[in-house]
Order: C-alpha cells, then structure tokens, then sequence
C-alpha cells in the first residue's frame, strides 16, 4: 500500500474544503430561487465573471507574466467545466439541491471510467465491482421507487459527465501550466463564451438579485481556487472520489440549509456504499498519466 505524503494529504484537505463550497454555492441558488427569478445561466456567468476580476487582481499583485503552453488543455478544461456548472446550476433550478449534487458525483466514476478506456488503467475485479456497487448507490440515494426519472434529472447526469472530462482536462493541464494561468482561462475565456451564448438572460441586476449572484459567485470561486490549488498534489481520480464527500453534505445539510426531504434508510445505505468504493479506489492509487 502506498503511503501519503504531507502534500497529498493538504491537497485531500483542500479538495474536501472545495467541496464544500460547491455544494453551498448551490444552496444559495435555492435560497434565491424563493425571492427572484434568474435564468441559471446568470449565476453561471455571475460566477466566472467576478472569478475573472478576482484572477486579475491576483495577477496584478503578484506581478508575474503568464506564459501558456498547453492551448488545447487549457481550452478542454474550460468549455467542459462552463458546461459541466450551466447543467449543474440548471438541475438545481429544476430537481432538488440533493438530486443535482448527487447526479453531479457520478463523475468520479466516469473519471475511473474514462481511464480505463482513454488512458489504458487497468482495472481487476475488485475495482470493477467496486465501480458498480459505486452506481447501485448512487441509484439507492436517488431512491428510483419514488423518483421518477425524467429529462430534468438528466440535467444533472449530464453534469457528472461533462465534470469527469473537466477534471481530467484539469489534471492534465496541470502538468504544464500553472493555477492562475488555468483560472484565467476558465473565468476569462469562459465569461465571453456564456456571454455570446446567453446575452438575452444577462442583465444589470437589483439589489437582491446581486446579493444571491454574489453568494453562489463566491462560494463557486472559492471551489473553483481550491479545487485547483488540490489538484497539484492529486491525481484527478483521487480528487474526483474526494470531492464526493458532497454528497453526504448533501444529505446531512439539505433538510436544513435547503429544505430538502431527509434521506431515507436506502439512501444512508447508498451513501455507504459510495464511501466505501472511495475508500478502496483511493487505496488503489489510479492515476491518469
């Protein structure tokens, strides 16, 4: 069994402190959804828009010249993450706090997935039903005896996907570019992108409307930066199975924080089963080279 460095383990801490801005990035578009009325492509743009001034200003301070050098990575990473949040964003506006997170964290097992069939990983068969017993407590915690499964859920399945190619994008642009050089292109060249496609949703916003744009922004950037800043000392399948733990955030705070129905005994056993298979994968050390 391989041993964790101290770098490793501060970057499993900042990836979990990620998490957890992403998930309250999405409770606060709940909470507005109560007061105003706002097409989740505006929190969207909101989000990289203010992440692109915060960037600049970093960059502006540090005084550092940026020097790109993967082009493709770096575009890869940012199409895949602006989709990945619009459809996020898209099934919490649609679905429940705790559908959208939960659809949203199949992505660390598409991650596994991908790199099994992309990056040649060789997987035995523990990992393999390891992976499906991961997927049957996905469905446990989505209770699929009580919710129907309809085009908004795939909303946020369509989330996990994008999201596991973002990372990957990440992991790999990492390895030639460094973390304020990727933010600049996923908050720059991505508020153009969301602007050119959603200009007709995006306008000035109101006194209300801006605090609740603010507060998803903030909480999202600030995942965004860690989630960045982790993946230094992480391989992408090792974020992906620690930002999962959002799901039992999901779980635990969404009777509280968004009003969401408690998990049922079936949905404890999924979350579980969940762990236990990031557990094992973590152990397992898969790396995407």
């Amino acid at each position: 069994m391989n041993s964790f460095s101290s770098k490793e383990i501060l970057g499993s801490l900042v990836v979990f402190a990620s998490a957890f801005c992403f998930y309250l990035s999405t409770v606060a578009i709940r909470w507005a959804k109560a007061e105003v009325v706002l097409h989740p492509s505006f929190f969207v743009f909101f989000r990289v828009f203010l992440g692109f001034l915060f960037i600049i200003s970093i960059l502006l301070i540090k005084r550092q010249p940026l020097r790109p050098k993967r082009y493709d990575l770096l575009i890869a990473r940012t199409v895949t993450n602006i989709i990945a949040v619009f459809c996020f964003f898209k099934a919490v506006d649609v679905t429940t706090v705790a559908e959208a997170n939960i659809l949203n964290m199949t992505y660390p097992l598409f991650i596994v997935v991908i790199s099994w069939f992309f990056f040649k990983e060789q997987g035995d068969w523990k990992t393999y039903c390891c992976a499906l017993l991961a997927f049957c407590g996905i469905f446990l915690i989505l209770a699929p005896g009580e919710i129907n499964i309809a085009w908004n859920n795939l909303w946020g399945l369509a989330s996990g996907i994008f999201a596991s190619i973002a990372i990957i994008s990440l992991n790999l642009a990492r390895q030639h570019d460094n973390t304020d050089t990727i933010l600049l292109f996923v908050f720059g060249l991505g508020s153009v992108i969301l602007y050119a496609i959603f200009h007709q949703e995006i306008h000035w916003p109101n006194s209300t409307e801006l605090f609740y744009l603010t507060l998803c922004a903030i909480f999202g950037i600030a995942g965004q930066y860690l989630i960045t800043l982790g993946f230094r000392y992480v391989t992408a399948v090792e974020g992906g199975i620690i930002s999962s733990t959002r799901i039992l955030l999901a779980a635990i705070l969404g009777p509280y924080l968004a009003s969401d129905p408690p998990l049922s005994l079936y949905g404890w056993i999924g979350a579980l089963l969940i762990f236990a298979t990031n557990v094992y994968l973590t152990w397992r050390k898969i790396d995407i080279h």
